[in-house]
């Protein structure tokens, strides 16, 4: 019996729509080596470019448009001229909160081949799987400007921690590290931050009780920065807030190959509305339309798409793929110290994925 997923494709700018045709070749592989698998992919020019010449990031009716899609495929946004606030707020973050994706999952993992600036490192040392929670806290968008322009100006920025929005997260990371049979830390700041950071500890504790089996620990952001590069087996699951994961995960990408290999998923776990997967670099203008992007990072959050549909064996197989790539080293973007295109990366990875399953059977 065939299966047909439905992925709406946003290339975005700069590099992404050059990394996103790699993830959607891998993809294809995928459903070709399987035969009951099909995806169908819908594109919106939706972006900066598109915001030049519209006035919107996305259509009025773009939310209403992506609803009956079963994920949501991103490449990259940004471009000189267009406000880096507008093209978040007027499209990334209007997707997340419009579809209550309130989980952003963002594996670091140092895998086999992968560079790594830490001296004398086990491999196995880096290996954390960061819960952030993805529709509030931080950028939950609250605030005021007030006197603008005046010698009196005051600029308010107002994090939101709802106990619903702080709850969910801490319960999901819970779950998951009860799974997965590992440790769950929780990274905050409740000595400064007397009222957010206070809750989020307080909720932490509470949820704890339910999952007395799961080994917990609780760090200040800072010294949670400091010892990810000190002492990185320490942290296997982490939770943390909005801001505090968006930064700590540009940290834990650069201890695990780059920011090359850094990949994200935004989901709505109830399934109610479709989830987000993309690369989490930028959209590096200087290089689009070069062939020197990197699309390893949107080849994993493919791999995390699979995951994500109930295919976790298709998502192992492209991890595997990227890990013997990176192992061969022969067949590397510049950022990766090789002098191959994106397309030959791609090509190459679609290759191992069919060596691959040719040796293994596919269920």
């Amino acid at each position: 019996m065939m299966s047909t997923y439905k992925i709406a494709v946003i290339p975005g700018d700069g590099i992404g729509p050059e990394v996103l045709q790699e993830g959607i070749k891998v993809l294809n592989k995928i459903a070709e080596l399987d035969g009951s698998l099909r995806f169908e992919y819908t594109y919106f020019p939706w972006g900066c470019e598109y915001y030049s010449k519209h006035g919107v990031m996305m259509d009025e009716d773009g939310i209403e448009k992506l609803k009956g899609f079963d994920a949501i495929f991103l490449g990259a946004v940004g471009f000189p001229g267009v406000p880096d606030h507008i093209s978040l707020w007027d499209l990334l973050l209007k997707i997340r909160k419009s579809f209550d994706q309130y989980i952003n999952i963002r594996p670091i993992k140092l895998i086999n081949g992968a560079p790594c600036p830490l001296k004398d490192i086990n491999r196995k040392d880096v290996d954390m799987l960061f819960i952030r929670e993805n529709s509030e806290g931080e950028y939950a968008g609250a605030g005021e400007w007030l006197f603008k322009g005046q010698e009196n100006e005051v600029v308010l920025q107002t994090g939101v921690f709802s106990r619903k929005g702080t709850e969910r997260v801490i319960r999901y990371a819970f779950e998951t590290a009860r799974k997965e049979g590992k440790s769950l830390t929780s990274i905050s700041k409740g000595n400064a931050l007397n009222y957010s950071m206070v809750f989020w500890d307080q909720v932490f504790e509470e949820v704890s009780k339910d999952y007395p089996d799961v080994k917990t620990a609780s760090y200040l952001v800072d010294a949670a920065a400091m010892l990810m590069i000190t002492d990185p087996k320490r942290f296997e699951v982490v939770v943390t807030s909005n801001l505090f994961g968006d930064i700590l995960t540009d940290l834990g990408a650069a201890l695990a190959g780059g920011i090359g290999l850094a990949a994200g998923a935004n989901i709505n776990p109830e399934r109610n509305f479709p989830s987000m997967f993309e690369p989490i670099h930028g959209s590096a203008p200087d290089i689009a339309g070069l062939g020197l992007a990197n699309p390893l990072a949107t080849i994993w959050s493919a791999s995390q798409l699979l995951d994500h549909l109930g295919y976790e064996n298709y998502g192992k197989l492209v991890l595997d793929a990227i890990e013997e790539l990176l192992v061969e080293g022969k067949i590397l973007t510049p950022d990766m110290k090789g002098t191959s295109s994106t397309s030959e990366v791609g090509d190459r990875v679609e290759g191992i994925v069919r060596s691959l399953a040719a040796s293994k059977v596919l269920k």
